[in-house]
């Protein structure tokens, strides 16, 4: 039995010093391929994550002052979705060390949205747009000044709450 065990054994090892076959060569050239092709794949550039960032920022304060908290609720996680993916895509920009200080005001905004509290809404979005442009001076980038919109983006979306509107 033991025979039989270790010729089975030195089978295989002999097997693993054997030089590549077709399949080996045809399967690395598809990987080959494959990175070559990944490497040219599209992803978004942290502006276009920003500029994503700033148009549901906007969205969420319209939201929010309408007090339809369904839509602001879904404009904030818009935003942290969009956060998640800038660490996700953009590793190899520095200012992604900066962004973890947007977390705690992020969470604030969410909990007045979760509590339907107006007021803590208005002082929560303050300090996400006063954040924004605090990262946006740790970063270098102070001349992109954020504020609280003034006018909808979008003429073509309401923001009143369902029941409002007529």
């Amino acid at each position: 039995m033991r025979k039989i065990i270790l010729a089975g054994i030195l089978f295989f090892l002999a097997g693993c010093g054997q030089p590549k076959d077709n399949n080996t060569v045809y399967l690395q050239q598809q990987i080959d391929s494959l990175r070559q092709k990944l490497s040219n794949t599209y992803s978004p550039g942290l502006g276009e994550f920003m500029s994503g960032i700033q148009v549901h920022h906007a969205k969420l304060w319209f939201a929010g002052k309408s007090e339809n908290w369904q839509l602001a609720g879904f404009e904030i996680g818009e935003i942290k979705e969009t956060i998640d993916d800038v660490k996700k895509f953009c590793t190899d920009r520095p200012e992604i060390s900066s962004l973890p200080m947007i977390d705690p005001v992020l969470d604030s905004v969410s909990n007045a949205i979760a509590h339907g509290d107006a007021p803590g809404f208005n002082r929560s979005f303050v300090l996400l747009t006063q954040t924004c442009n605090n990262c946006h001076r740790a970063t270098k980038h102070e001349f992109n000044i954020i504020r609280i919109p003034e006018t909808p983006p979008f003429t073509n979306q309401v923001f009143d709450k369902p029941h409002d509107r007529k």
